[in-house]
């Protein structure tokens, strides 16, 4: 009865892990939908790969944007501040890279839009675990 009910507990904790969701938060920059969509919840210190999508004010997909995401975090008391950039290619549908989160903490995530020479950006606050 024991080894049935541990064989039951691996088998919803199994099934909980396949099944989780991606980290994922939508937010407008000017006149688009961002959404920011990383491949792990809660994103970890490490490579955490992410895909953006960015939509126009219609709801139609934006294909001919340059998208690049910098991910800084603060300065903390015996500890420089640290930024990164990661550039983000067209992958079908959506602007695909990967981003290492150095340190678990706060970081700032800021997703910059260029089209048609203007620029726009959406900020996003992740938590590293």
């Amino acid at each position: 009865m024991k080894s049935l009910i541990l064989c039951v507990l691996a088998l919803f904790l199994a099934a909980g892990v396949a099944f989780a969701k991606n980290y994922e938060m939508t937010k407008k920059a000017g006149e688009y939908d961002v959404t920011l969509n990383i491949d792990k919840n809660p994103p970890v210190v490490g490579d955490n790969g992410f895909a953006i999508t960015v939509k126009d004010a219609s709801g139609k997909a934006v294909a001919d944007a340059v998208v690049v995401i910098d991910y800084s975090m603060p300065a903390m008391s015996g500890m420089p501040a640290m930024s990164y950039k990661a550039d983000a290619p067209l992958k079908g549908d959506a602007y695909a890279g990967n981003m290492n989160l150095s340190m678990s903490g706060a970081w700032t995530v800021a997703i910059k839009i260029t089209q048609a020479g203007k620029t726009s950006t959406a900020k996003f606050n992740v938590e590293a675990h």
